[in-house]
């Protein structure tokens, strides 16, 4: 959970009330976001504050925290509006940056008046972002620089370690980037981000003066900014670009709170015909239905009393009908994805305290689903035939689940803040799972027979969440003679004992060698997959000895057997 510092006098200047020093009444206030605040320092005049909720970036610094706030104190109601004025500036960007740092997006703020409380602030904000948000500088990283020094177009582009030296912030010498990577102190802490490539991203000016060696430092000329720094550059750089987006706005947002004016900038992406105008900071739409709202909370508002509980919240109520409500939600709100972030917000500002408990009248009696009873003899049945089952992480990567598996990317249920670069998506089929399992005990003595009955997650845009789970029993035999026969015999021992008939028909699959590979039909319907692993699939893997695997939808079989039964 971030813990901001925050200036008390400042902060109450922000806010637009005075607290008096007292640490409950401030704690009530910050209960608002899920932030909590801990004893003032009378010395330095400031207090530090856990915001407990970490998908709110937006408010890890005093300019968002009060913006939050503001409302539901009453002292603002509604959506604050933002505009930003015409490009100032362009950036073009280096086609030799997509497999190293591709994105970027920049904003000029002019007549913004600092102060070295204020600076500090925004240099505790930019750190923040690039170490939580950013991960380490390795998905965004942001520049500050002195936009009266900079001299447009800017350019970002790449250059060998060797072949531009320039001042990095806090040093008095030039240093040549690879010098940087192994002398400055920031250099030293993330250079692995960039040393692994020949050549390094830089940004430059018109006149080809360095303005930072992202994401590592800025210049120590044009990307230090002091308090009579009047127009601001900010420059965020990252490898996903909504991320890039969202950070530029959060900084850009917050020179604003501080008096500034936004002017935007087109950066050119000439490698894919693409120009991209920032920052982004248009609302969105958003429909609440009076029904939900109610059912969720247990209460009885009408669609005006929700219109005021979302002004509280800082929302802006577009429209207001019988049975709906229409949210434009604030361009810095990048987590509201569902309705339920709507409701939540309400409860805050209704109180929960003003909600009363309603104790369930009914049991809630615990039991096993009747789907159970079939995995449960799917898994006796594979023990039985001398498999050995695993469990493995539902969470993955595409390089496991399409590159290794010679197969085309598609579209799968991505995480948008992963914490492990190994873990950014959720898996749409169960092999990749046994293939990597396997190749992780290569040393283990053949053969080897493994199998696991689990869960993937599949996109559906029917549903609610826009995804369903499907529940797959996948196999896999390595050793020196693996062959097609041998799974299907397997498949045949499975479906005889599951009380099931079923065929073979001719398929094709990357992942399969063609001419051996088929579908599994049972009553009519494509149940699964089977065959022999691709050359390509075991190089992929390391593996040494042939494989054979299946994967069928059990959920698909044991409804079939019930369909059966009934």
């Amino acid at each position: 959970m971030p813990t901001i510092e925050v200036d008390y006098a400042d902060f109450e200047r922000m806010l637009g009330i005075e607290l008096h020093k007292d640490l409950e009444k401030l704690n009530d206030i910050l209960a608002f976001v899920k932030g909590e605040a801990k004893p003032f320092d009378e010395e330095e005049g400031v207090i530090s504050v856990e915001i407990k909720d970490t998908n709110r970036p937006d408010i890890w610094n005093i300019e968002g925290l009060a913006r939050a706030l503001r409302g539901f104190l009453g002292v603002e109601k509604g959506l604050r509006r933002y505009t930003v004025g015409k490009p100032l500036a362009e950036i073009y960007v280096d086609s030799r940056l997509r497999d190293i740092r591709p994105y970027i997006g920049c904003s000029i703020v002019k007549n913004v008046k600092l102060t070295d409380t204020i600076i500090r602030g925004f240099m505790h904000l930019q750190d923040k972002l690039d170490q939580s948000y950013g991960r380490n500088r390795r998905r965004t990283s942001i520049g500050l620089y002195d936009f009266s020094l900079i001299t447009t177009p800017l350019h970002y582009t790449v250059t060998k370690p060797t072949e531009i030296s320039f001042v990095p912030l806090g040093f008095e010498e030039k240093l040549n980037l690879k010098e940087i990577l192994e002398r400055h102190p920031k250099g030293i802490e993330y250079g692995y981000i960039v040393s692994k490539y020949p050549v390094y991203p830089i940004l430059l000016d018109s006149e080809k003066k360095v303005l930072s060696f992202p994401p590592i430092i800025n210049s120590n000329d044009l990307g230090r900014v002091t308090e009579k720094t009047r127009h601001i550059l900010v420059e965020v750089t990252g490898t996903m670009h909504e991320t890039v987006l969202n950070t530029l706005k959060i900084v850009t947002l917050s020179l604003i709170d501080r008096g500034g004016k936004a002017y935007s900038a087109i950066v050119h992406y000439p490698h894919e015909n693409l120009e991209v105008v920032t920052p982004k900071l248009e609302t969105w739409f958003m429909n609440l239905k009076v029904g939900y709202v109610n059912k969720v909370l247990g209460l009885q508002l009408t669609a005006r009393q929700i219109a005021e509980l979302l002004g509280k919240a800082g929302f802006g109520v577009e429209k207001i009908g019988k049975g709906q409500v229409t949210v434009r939600v604030p361009c810095y709100r990048i987590d509201v994805m569902h309705p339920i972030d709507l409701v939540e917000d309400m409860a805050i500002a209704y109180g929960y305290n003003n909600i009363k408990p309603l104790w369930r009248k009914l049991p809630t009696t615990g039991g096993v689903k009747l789907e159970e009873g079939s995995f449960n003899v799917a898994r006796e049945l594979m023990v039985g035939m001398g498999f050995q089952e695993v469990l493995t992480y539902t969470l993955t990567n595409p390089e496991t689940l399409f590159k290794k598996m010679n197969c085309r990317k598609e579209r799968i249920v991505e995480i948008v803040n992963p914490k492990v670069q190994t873990l950014t998506c959720l898996r749409n089929w169960l092999l990749p799972s046994l293939m990597e399992f396997l190749s992780n005990n290569l040393h283990i003595e053949y053969p080897q027979k493994i199998f696991e009955l689990g869960t993937v997650m599949l996109l559906d845009e029917k549903r609610e969440t826009k995804t369903k789970d499907e529940e797959r029993l996948a196999g896999v035999i390595v050793h020196a003679n693996a062959s097609f026969s041998e799974i299907k015999s397997v498949l045949d021992a499975f479906f005889t004992n599951f009380g099931l008939e079923w065929r073979i028909k001719e398929a094709k699959h990357p992942s399969f060698i063609e001419g051996r590979v088929g579908t599994a039909i049972v009553n009519g319907r494509n149940v699964g997959i089977m065959g022999e692993i691709h050359p390509k699939v075991l190089e992929a893997w390391n593996f040494e000895n042939p494989a054979v695997a299946f994967e069928l939808n059990m959920d698909r079989i044991v409804k079939i057997k019930q369909t059966r039964r009934a």
